[in-house]
């Protein structure tokens, strides 16, 4: 292999015992998406040779959610350097650069990466280049010590600087560019003479340096750079993963009328001239068509809409919902694995699922598909031009024919036929002058005197 090659290490072994979850702390959610796949994402967008990622003993669900790239574990959890040797198997023989990378900081992106890779590539080539970010609040990282000649000269940890050290504003990201030859050998001289017993991956600065080897630094912004490690540490990376979605639908050709509310998944598409209003929530596995117009506080999840539909506002559409060209589906109305044909209009107060709703019907206020006997799910058909009036039952199985009407307030139960009308209500009942004589039974209880006295 030439000398040009990248391959990837990324660490995910850590327990994230501050999380307080059963879940590893990698596969919680960012966008709808386990924040390891955000990282996994990005270096398959990069020309690398190999990913190789290190986990813990018990974590099978996360070599789940890295497969196809291989794992190895981390019997027992010694520290970053220790991590790293236990993956240098996997990169036995490698000539070229190694990432390393933490699956807990999984908003860096590839242009920082690739600043990385050409930093170690160029003249004088060093061993390691570091990634530095300058934070708001420097306090807990380590300080970047560099030189005159800009190259770096040490890592300190913040408990160890000096008052002039802990000055220092560049501090370390823990990303590293490293070069495969010398990694093995650096690795195996790190020792764990501190205070965790730990060992630190940041010591092969130190020995490169004194092997007579060039360090650099490369420095990233601090919003890429989030560690994860607590509930609130995700909620600022998510932040930040929804500051980019907004800005590349925005930039896409989609209308945000007050972005900061709008959530998207990491896989929503929108279409051109798409306009969202405010407080709109997209769900994993959505795709919008063009000119679709989504008003405000709508919830929608692996649905598809195409071309010049409305939604909302107070819409959810669940999975399975699709939404064909012009129609219309309106406030308080849930879809849930049903397709709705073009120009077909669900405005008011219905909920359709398991069912289809043929081009250009109308369904009434307070509609109901009756999908669930308690034992399984039924399907429920409308046909073309079909007219549903309010607070219509459909009980499935059953169709409606193209063209038919059903009347208001019925509970249908069986097909009906084509430009049929069908209607299951009772009778109308009308006593003549009933209200007026009710009135006066009502009012003359109530001007009379109490009995007894006190």
């Amino acid at each position: 292999m030439t000398k040009d090659k990248t391959a990837a290490i990324v660490l995910a072994a850590g327990l994230g015992t501050r999380m307080e979850s059963r879940l590893p702390k990698v596969l919680h959610p960012l966008a709808g998406r386990p924040m390891i796949g955000h990282l996994m994402e990005t270096l398959a967008g990069m020309d690398l040779e190999r990913i190789v990622v290190v986990v813990g003993d018990d974590m099978e669900a996360v070599a789940e959610a890295v497969a196809p790239h291989p794992t190895v574990v981390q019997k027992e959890r010694l520290g970053t350097g220790h991590a790293v040797r236990t993956a240098c198997e996997a990169v036995d023989g490698f000539d070229g650069t190694v990432l390393v990378l933490y699956a807990d900081a999984p908003l860096i992106s590839v242009e920082t990466l690739t600043r990385m890779i050409e930093a170690r590539r160029r003249a004088p080539r060093p061993a390691v280049v570091v990634l530095g970010f300058r934070p708001s609040d420097p306090g807990p990282y380590g300080r970047l010590i560099v030189g005159a000649d800009g190259t770096l000269q040490a890592i300190v940890e913040a408990g160890d600087a000096t008052p002039g050290q802990g000055a220092i504003a560049l501090c370390n990201a823990g990303v590293m560019a490293i070069d495969a030859r010398p990694l093995p050998g650096l690795l195996a001289r790190i020792g764990r003479d501190n205070a965790k017993g730990e060992y630190y991956l940041t010591d092969i600065v130190a020995m490169a340096r004194g092997d007579g080897l060039t360090c650099a630094v490369v420095e990233g912004d601090e919003a890429e750079l989030i560690g994860v490690n607590s509930r609130a540490d995700l909620a600022r990376a998510e932040a930040v993963v929804q500051q980019r979605l907004r800005a590349a639908a925005m930039a896409g050709g989609a209308t945000l009328a007050d972005p900061e509310t709008v959530y998207f998944s990491h896989d929503t598409r929108l279409g051109r001239d798409v306009t969202v209003g405010p407080h709109v929530v997209f769900g994993p596995g959505v795709a919008v068509g063009d000119d679709v117009e989504i008003r405000a506080f709508c919830h929608i999840e692996g649905a598809r809409i195409a071309t010049g539909a409305r939604i909302g506002p107070f819409a959810r559409l669940r999975p399975g919902a699709d939404i064909a060209a012009e129609a219309h589906i309106g406030n308080f109305v849930e879809i849930k694995n049903a397709t709705v044909e073009t120009g077909a209009k669900i405005n008011h107060l219905a909920y359709v699922g398991d069912s289809r709703v043929g081009a250009k019907a109308n369904v009434g206020a307070g509609t109901i598909t009756c999908n669930y006997d308690g034992f399984a799910k039924h399907h429920t058909d409308i046909g073309a031009g079909a007219f549903i009036g309010s607070n219509t039952a459909l009980v499935a199985p059953v169709t409606v024919g193209d063209g038919a009407i059903v009347g208001a307030g019925s509970v249908i139960t069986g097909d009906v036929a084509a430009d049929a009308l069908a209607l299951t209500r009772a009778d109308q009942e009308e006593l003549k002058g009933w209200a007026k004589r009710f009135r006066g039974r009502r009012s003359g209880r109530k001007a009379a005197p109490a009995k007894g006295g006190g």
